[in-house]
């Protein structure tokens, strides 16, 4: 079982909110059950939490036993695409109002979808509307 993971998740962690336990303990369930693994897009949002260095996100990782999965294959992107196309015209005819979505948005769903078993984020209703068919943990 590969359970990917949003950054969303890893930052509530880090920061200590007030969820952390429990999606350590998540974490933690998930880890006996297979996998962990963050796409690439994940990876990189990971450096822009406040105060994050590289070695604390390596030495995060290690601990944790985060793998992160570098290879996207070709269908990875060509989905996200399908579904970023898709988002952006409904945006346009809908005039859709809240924040807008970001194309790495749909490489994380892509990448769950496709290489992982199931998808473990706090932005469950972003990823329900563009990917109905992720498992979602």
């Amino acid at each position: 079982m590969r359970t990917a993971l949003d950054s969303n998740v890893i930052s509530a962690i880090w920061s200590g909110e007030p969820s952390a336990p429990q999606l350590a303990r998540q974490l933690a369930a998930a880890k006996r059950e297979g996998a962990l693994l963050i796409s690439p897009a994940v990876f990189a949002e990971l450096h822009a939490y406040p105060g994050a260095t590289p070695n604390f996100v390596s030495g995060f990782l290690v601990k944790t036993g985060l793998a992160v999965d570098y290879r996207l294959e070709e269908a990875v992107w060509l989905e996200s695409g399908i579904r970023f196309a898709r988002y952006a015209q409904r945006r346009r005819q809908a005039s859709e109002s809240g924040p807008r979505r970001l194309l790495a948005d749909f490489l994380i769903g892509a990448h769950a979808l496709l290489q992982a078993d199931r998808f473990m984020t706090l932005d469950a209703r972003i990823y329900e509307h563009d990917f109905p068919e992720l498992k979602l943990l």
